[in-house]
This record gives structure tokens, C-alpha cells and sequence, in this order.
């Protein structure tokens, strides 16, 4: 019945492989209840969001009608949105953010950012950071693994008689296809263009841009294989 529901929600045929017992059950759904509710009282005052809002607890979601996401949209707990930004914060459907994830647009009130936007049935897993200031773009059906930071603007520091913070950034933006999978711990720079079935490696810092079907891994990230 819970897999029926599930695949319902979803619009796909998804497929429980796992048993639980009785327990396991009452504290999952439990959960998914309280987070029900409350997505439904977010949604009186986030009029961008569509189906079901499973909002978990200490959520912050700043320039709310920056903000907008498809149906059944996952926010773990602690997660902290700052959509301030020119396109704001654009959420597919079936999007999961899991618990203590930072996305933010704008760092500087002084130079007003991007923004970022994530396709269909992406997750983005626990403490993951996206800086959107110069672009963020992330196609469907893309695995971020934990702890991962996208940056998606440079300081400039190129004149020695001046202080770095002083000199300005550069921007050129970070693009992750569909049907990515970027492991645990990477960092992801400015001006990256990851092609569709990218596989980075856990702990690989990816500094350039690449084609896609292939196994990236290292500091700085190279080809390991193609996939």
C-alpha cells in the first residue's frame, strides 16, 4: 500500500526492496506526517510551490518569492535558502535537499547573484553547499553525495598593491548535466561544465570542464575511465 502510495506521489512505478517492521514504519511515516504539515502552513505564504511540501524542521527560506519548486518538493531539517538573486531559486519536481544543506544566491548586497536551478528527481544530500552567485545549473535525475560545495565565482587577485577582498570576482557559472552522480566531499569550481553521466569520484576537486560519460577523480580531477 505505502509503495503504491509512494509511486502515486512520484507519478512512477517505485519500488520498496527493503522489509521493516511495524516500528520502523510508524517513525517514517510519522516523520513524513509532521513534515507534511508542516509544508502545508509554509505553503499559505510560499505561493510558488506546487503539490506536496515536506519541509523538515529549522528550515529557513529567505526571499520567498524568489523561490518556487515543482510537486513534492523535500526540505531536510536546517536547511538554509537565500534565493536573493537576479533568476532566484527554480526547483524541479520530486527534488530532495536533505538536512543542514546551504544554497545561497548573493553573497555581497552589493553584487546581487544568479541564482540556482535544479531539474527533476535530483537530491542533493546532507551539508552540501551551492553558491549560486554566478550561476548554478543542475540537470534531472543527478546523486549529490554529502559535503559537497559547488563555488560558482572567483576572487580576483591579481594586483599585489591592493587587498584581495578589494579586487572583485569573477563569474562564469557551473553546469552539472542529467544523470550525474557527484560523490562525497567534492568541490566543484567556477566555470565547470559537467556533461551528461558524469561520475566524480568522492574527495576529487573538479577545476575544468569535461565531456560527459566518463569517471572523473583527483586533485585537481582528471579522466579516470570512460563509462
Amino acid at each position: 500500500m505505502i509503495q503504491k502510495l509512494i509511486s502515486k506521489i512520484k507519478g512512477g512505478n517505485y519500488q520498496i526492496t527493503s522489509s521493516y517492521t511495524k516500528v520502523e514504519w510508524f517513525v517514517i511515516i510519522n516523520e513524513r506526517a509532521w513534515q507534511i504539515l508542516r509544508g502545508i502552513w509554509s505553503k499559505l505564504f510560499l505561493t510558488r510551490l506546487k503539490g506536496l511540501f515536506f519541509k523538515g524542521k529549522n528550515v529557513s527560506i529567505k526571499h520567498r518569492r524568489l523561490f518556487s519548486s515543482g510537486k513534492n518538493l523535500i526540505l531536510g531539517n536546517g536547511v538554509t535558502i537565500n534565493a536573493l538573486s537576479e533568476n532566484g531559486i527554480r526547483l524541479g519536481e520530486n527534488v530532495t535537499i536533505a538536512q543542514n544543506c546551504t544554497l545561497i544566491c548573493t553573497g555581497i548586497i552589493a553584487d546581487k547573484g544568479t541564482g540556482i536551478r535544479i531539474g527533476n528527481n535530483t537530491g542533493i544530500n546532507a551539508y552540501c553547499y551551492l553558491g549560486g552567485q554566478g550561476g548554478i545549473t543542475i540537470g534531472d535525475d543527478v546523486i549529490v553525495g554529502p559535503y559537497v560545495k559547488i563555488f560558482s565565482e572567483n576572487h580576483n587577485f591579481s594586483e599585489g598593491d591592493l587587498a584581495i577582498r578589494k579586487q572583485g570576482v569573477s563569474r562564469k557559472g557551473v553546469s552539472i548535466g542529467n544523470d550525474c552522480w557527484i560523490g562525497a566531499n567534492t568541490a566543484i569550481l567556477d566555470g565547470v561544465e559537467l556533461k551528461d553521466r558524469t561520475v566524480v569520484a568522492a574527495g576529487s576537486v573538479v577545476t575544468k570542464s569535461f565531456e560527459g560519460n566518463v569517471l572523473l577523480g583527483g586533485i585537481p580531477a582528471k579522466v579516470l575511465k570512460k563509462i
